[in-house]
């Protein structure tokens, strides 16, 4: 009896420890999701004064134009109204209400500014739905960890001692996944020359470095490597080996950027021959709304917005490819496809993830070719610009 009491005594404290546990982690988290709701909050104010600002200056400079011609028309009508009232024996008046007319005629004649190009405040929008997107990956990121925190601490134990024994690979390539200066990736710099000889007839170049869709065929001569039904282009030379990386400028239009294997028939119809559409390539496409990755006819939309200047990390030797958005010498990652590794331990599995899967299954087989730079320019203004790296850079290829 004495020892069970003690137990009882040991027990009762336990479930005090565990209910004061849980008030303070209740306070704590209610505090956290206050701030949390403040921020966001904060942010909606101001992307909504944002918009009423931007509002606010293109009505003024409209509203103004609006009544500088509306003044203009009345007095038009009223030059004219004034002329048909003068007699016809009155040649003096006539003339001076016709001048008047005439001058009210060349002032009211001056065209109004049109209307603007861009609304600079519709933009607001794709900026909350990237927050949205990203605050959705994270809560479901962090609940799938949760949820595992109590059922497996040493599953946990073996992940933590796993990631750090990656990290202190040398030969692993896993750091290129985080933000980086873009001076490291240039140490990978691999000078892309766009291949004429594989260039569809609506594609025109420019050099060895741009090229634009055009709406007449070109008159390119007869080649086995020529795409005949996908306005497409691959860049010269294959690679089997390394880490190369090279830049693309969008200027405009619809855009994909990625790679293609060397032995890809280019005489493959529209739905299989296109980047992304296939086994054999993968790219990253700007349809003129978002950002999205391709591979083998699956898509997978990313949050992030518009980038001019595109980076492509070729990382063969760890069999993956990586996005980047260039921005003031700055990398920031769009998006790395990989195969993942496969669980250990029976760890609690992830939502699936249909293209995700399709990369576990399949990407590691896109390595097994020697694969090329492929650009494939889908609308039909369609404009992109191989990216200038840095006067001192030479071709890897060359490089061996």
């Amino acid at each position: 009896m004495d020892e069970l009491g003690a137990s009882i005594a040991q027990s009762r404290r336990t479930v005090a420890l565990i209910k004061s546990a849980a008030v303070a982690e209740r306070e704590r988290v209610s505090r956290l999701f206050a701030e949390a709701a403040a921020t966001l909050q904060g942010f909606q104010t101001q992307v909504l004064s944002f918009i009423e600002e931007g509002e606010a200056a293109m009505l003024g400079r409209s509203q103004g134009d609006l009544r500088r011609q509306e003044e203009q028309r009345s007095h038009l009508s009223r030059a004219r109204h004034n002329l048909s009232q003068v007699p016809e024996a009155d040649s003096v008046s006539f003339l001076q209400e016709l001048l008047a007319l005439r001058l009210a005629l060349e002032e009211g004649c001056s065209p109004g500014p049109g209307p603007p190009r861009e609304l600079s405040f519709t933009k607001s929008s794709q900026a909350v739905r990237a927050v949205r997107d990203v605050l959705t990956e994270a809560c479901t990121s962090q609940w799938e960890q949760l949820r595992g925190l109590g059922s497996d601490e040493d599953g946990l134990q073996k992940l933590g001692s796993e990631a750090n024994a990656e990290s202190q690979d040398p030969d692993s390539t896993n750091h290129l996944e985080s933000e980086a200066p873009r001076d490291y990736f240039l140490k990978f710099a691999y000078i892309v020359d766009l291949d004429s000889d594989t260039a569809d007839k609506f594609l025109q170049l420019f050099g060895t470095k741009g090229v634009k869709r055009v709406l007449c065929p070109i008159n390119y001569p007869e080649s086995p490597t020529r795409f005949t039904h996908c306005e497409q282009v691959l860049g010269e030379g294959a690679l089997d080996r390394g880490t190369y990386y090279w830049e693309v400028e969008i200027i405009e239009g619809w855009v994909s950027v990625g790679v293609m294997a060397e032995g890809f028939s280019p005489q493959e119809p529209y739905d299989r021959g296109r980047l992304g559409r296939n086994a054999h390539s993968c790219c990253l496409q700007w349809n003129g709304r978002s950002f999205s990755v391709w591979f083998h006819g699956l898509e997978a939309p990313l949050p992030h917005p518009f980038s001019p200047t595109v980076g492509v990390c070729l990382e063969y030797a760890d069999r993956a490819l990586a996005f980047y958005a260039v921005r003031d010498g700055k990398m920031s990652l769009l998006r790395r496809l990989k195969a993942s590794r496969p669980r250990r331990g029976g760890a609690p599995a992830s939502p699936i993830d249909p293209f995700q899967s399709r990369l576990d299954s399949q990407f590691a087989g896109l390595f097994t070719h020697r694969l090329k730079p492929a650009f494939f320019l889908e609308s039909v203004d369609a404009h992109l610009q191989i990216g200038p790296l840095k006067k001192s850079c030479i071709s890897v290829l060359k490089r061996r």
